[in-house]
C-alpha cells in the first residue's frame, strides 16, 4: 500500500512503525507541517499496562520510551494550610518528554524505511494523489477531517473549568496535586516528572477564579509570577515555564472515523480529558487496532469499518471515566471542603457516576458499600436510558 500520514505525532509515527513491521513493502510518508524537533506540551504520562503493550508491539521503540521515562508510584496532595497527603498505591505511572517521544518513534521509523517529511503542509487528499490510504493523525484541529466535518458527524463539547499547560524546573518525584484558596475561589495543579530537568505544572480553575485573579489580561510574565506565588510550596521555590496560554478543554467526538480511503486517527478522532492522562495511550492504541484491522482483512472499506467498530467500542468506558473526571474538578467546591483524607480518597474516586449523586461524606463513609452499589447504579442507568429511547421512538412512531 501506499499511505500517507498527515501529522507527525505519536498516532502517526506509531502507526507507520507498525505498519512497516508487518508489511515492509509498505511505502509510507508522514507528512509534518512543523520542522523537525518542535513540539508544543512538556511532559505526557503513561501507565505499566501501555509499557507492557510497546514492547509486545514494537521491542525496540517500547525498550527506547522506557529508558527514556521517569517513574513514579506514589501520589502527593497539598491543601494549602490544612494538610500534606502522601497516598502510596499499587499502579505505575511515567512520564516522558514528549520531544522525546517524537524524536524516539521518528528514529525507528526511518530505521524501518519510513519517509518523514518535515514543514510539509496538507490542505486536503488532493495533494496526496495516488495513495491508497490517506491518515489524517492531525491532532483535534485536523484540517482534513474539518472540510468533511458533516460526513464525520464532528461534535465538540466545550468544558467549563481554565486551565494552562506549563513546566518547571521542580523535580516531582511522585504525582502531585496542589490545591491552593484565593479571595476569588481555588486553583490547583497537577504535577509530573518527565526527565532529568524538568517537570510538567497543569493548573486549572474555574473561569470566576481566573477572571477574579486577573489572568485573563495579566501580562504573561505577571501570570507566570503570580502562579508561582499561589503554588510556592509545592514548587519549593523553582520558577515555571513556558507561555501561559490559557483554554477550556474540548471533547471532541466523531460519528464515524473513516470516509472513502480518509480515516482518523489520535486527537483528530477523539479527546479525552487530560485529568485521566490518557491522551498518549490511546493514541498509540488507535494506531495498533488500524494497522492489526488492515492487516487481517482483504479490503480496505471492511478494515476501517472493522478499526472504527472495534476501536469506539474499547475506548467508550475511558471516554465516560474522563467525563466524570472532569466534572469532579468542575465541582470542587462539593469536595474541598472535606477533611483532606476523605476529599483525596474522592478524587481517587471520581470515575463513580454514582459520586455526582451522593452526599460525599455519605459516599465516603459507605466506603465498600458504594463500590458494590455502582453496578446496580449503572444498570439501573442503562436500562432507565432504553426506557427512554423506546418511548421517544414510541412518541415519533
Amino acid at each position: 500500500m501506499k499511505i500517507s500520514c498527515v501529522g507527525g505525532g505519536p498516532a502517526g509515527l506509531y502507526f507507520a512503525i507498525l505498519m512497516k513491521r508487518i508489511d515492509p513493502s509498505h511505502d509510507i510518508t508522514v507528512h509534518e507541517r512543523d520542522p523537525a524537533g518542535s513540539t508544543y506540551g512538556w511532559g505526557v504520562t503513561f501507565w505499566d499496562e501501555l509499557l507492557h503493550t510497546l514492547y509486545g508491539a514494537d521491542p525496540p521503540s517500547g525498550q527506547a520510551i522506557a529508558a527514556g521515562s521517569v517513574r513514579w508510584d506514589s501520589w502527593v496532595a497539598h491543601v494549602q494550610g490544612r494538610a500534606t497527603v502522601v497516598i502510596e498505591q499499587g499502579e505505575v505511572g511515567f512520564g516522558i518528554g514528549r520531544r522525546e517521544l517524537l524524536a524516539i518513534l521518528a528514529e525507528r521509523a526511518r530505521s524501518l524505511g519510513v519517509t518523514i517529511a518535515y514543514e510539509s503542509e496538507i490542505d486536503g487528499e488532493e495533494d496526496l494523489a495516488g495513495a491508497d490510504l490517506v491518515v489524517a493523525c492531525d491532532g483535534v484541529n485536523s484540517a482534513l477531517r474539518e472540510r468533511h466535518a458533516e460526513h464525520f458527524g464532528t461534535e465538540v463539547a466545550l468544558g467549563r473549568n481554565m486551565y494552562v499547560w506549563l513546566g518547571t524546573t521542580k523535580i516531582f518525584e511522585a504525582f502531585t496535586f496542589a490545591f491552593t484558596p484565593t479571595p476569588h475561589g481555588w486553583i490547583w495543579c497537577y504535577g509530573y516528572g518527565f526527565g532529568k530537568d524538568h517537570s510538567t505544572c497543569v493548573i486549572e480553575c474555574s473561569p470566576d477564579t481566573w477572571s477574579g485573579l486577573g489572568l485573563h489580561e495579566a501580562t504573561e510574565a505577571d501570570a507566570l509570577a503570580l502562579l508561582e506565588k499561589l503554588f510556592a510550596e509545592p514548587l519549593d521555590g523553582h520558577p515555571l515555564v513556558g507561555r501561559p496560554r490559557w483554554q477550556t478543554f474540548r471533547t471532541l467526538t466523531n460519528r464515524t472515523w473513516h470516509r472513502g480511503n480518509l480515516v482518523l486517527l489520535g486527537d483528530a478522532a477523539h479527546t479525552t480529558h487530560y485529568s485521566v492522562g490518557a491522551g498518549t495511550a490511546l493514541a498509540l492504541g488507535d494506531a495498533a487496532f488500524l494497522a492489526d484491522a488492515l492487516h487481517g482483512e482483504s479490503g480496505l472499506e471492511a478494515a476501517l469499518t472493522r478499526y472504527e467498530r472495534q476501536r469506539m467500542a474499547t475506548i467508550r468506558p475511558l471516554q465516560k471515566t474522563a467525563r466524570l473526571s472532569a466534572q469532579w474538578y468542575e465541582n470542587l467546591p462539593r469536595y474541598i471542603g472535606l477533611p483532606p483524607m476523605e476529599m483525596f480518597s474522592l478524587l481517587f474516586q471520581r470515575h463513580s457516576r454514582l459520586l455526582p449523586h451522593v452526599p460525599p461524606r455519605l459516599y465516603y463513609r459507605l466506603g465498600r458499600v458504594a463500590d458494590r452499589l455502582e453496578p446496580l447504579y449503572r444498570a439501573t442507568e442503562w436500562l432507565g436510558s432504553k426506557v427512554t429511547r423506546r418511548s421517544d421512538e414510541a412518541a415519533a412512531g
